[in-house]
């Protein structure tokens, strides 16, 4: 058996972006540990959400606890930075803002969780960060880095797969479920996920969805039952979130693994 590490920007960003080679792993018997850049103090929530002197972190901190129990994680870890905002707000200047952070600081932080945990494997974000966020670009540079001080044996870069996001589209509007003309062009967006070339691992997480759909839920201050993730069709769920993508550097071309913990 060995440990995987899984390192991401906020809460809830775990269960939606590997929420299901999480729970593959620890149902395989594999050790899973999350660890979080920060505690998500910038998200929105509606008036009234919170309860009388309740601040957004606090909420964030306890949701991330049941989401990670849900996923089988046996130890969850924050590094102390606070939430960056989107790119270009003014909140990406504040005070301890992880996208300021010092990279090499950042990664000596990951870098001895990695250490104290004989990490086997880490998963951290593409050099994008997916779609562009400054706290997940951060993510991949501080997890590159950390990787390289420890000499982690396997880390990857969690991504999504433009050419799947297309045929996901095509097949939402053969199903009537979408309008032709409201099909978003994803060639347009350059810098949504990779395409599928660029992808080395693909795993098949369907027989966890249920976990990772229930994962979704203990976040209800950024994730409500009205909103995409969980009030879409099951069908179109398992389309969506049914397979997680991962770029491993020195691996490819192509997709050559379906198992980021295959062997260990």
């Amino acid at each position: 058996m060995a440990t995987m590490v899984t390192f991401h920007a906020h809460p809830d960003d775990e269960c939606i972006v590997t929420g299901g080679v999480m729970r593959k792993a620890a149902d395989e018997g594999h050790r899973v540990v999350l660890v979080v850049a920060t505690r998500g103090e910038v998200g929105e929530v509606p008036d009234g959400f919170l309860s009388d002197g309740e601040e957004l972190w606090e909420r964030r901190v306890r949701e991330t606890h049941a989401a990670a129990e849900v996923l089988g994680v046996k130890r969850v870890e924050f590094l102390g930075y606070r939430d960056s905002g989107m790119m270009g707000e003014p909140t990406n200047d504040a005070p301890g803002a992880f996208w300021r952070a010092s990279v090499e600081e950042a990664a000596q932080r990951l870098a001895d969780i990695l250490r104290e945990e004989d990490a086997e494997v880490l998963t951290i974000y593409d050099d994008y960060g997916n779609y562009g966020h400054p706290d997940h670009i951060q993510v991949h540079r501080v997890g590159m880095r950390a990787a390289e001080l420890v000499g982690t044996p396997r880390v990857y870069q969690a991504t999504s797969n433009r050419d799947h996001m297309r045929r996901g589209l095509e097949l939402a509007v053969e199903m009537g479920a979408m309008p032709r003309e409201a099909v978003p062009d994803v060639d347009a967006q350059e810098k949504l996920g990779k395409p599928e070339a660029e992808i080395t691992a693909a795993v098949d997480v369907k027989p966890f969805l249920a976990a990772k759909r229930a994962a979704m839920r203990a976040h209800p201050s950024q994730i409500s039952d009205e909103s995409w993730f969980l009030a879409m069709p099951d069908e179109a769920f398992g389309h969506a979130f049914g397979i997680e993508w991962f770029i491993r550097a020195g691996h490819g071309p192509g997709i050559t693994e379906t198992d980021l913990m295959a062997g260990l």
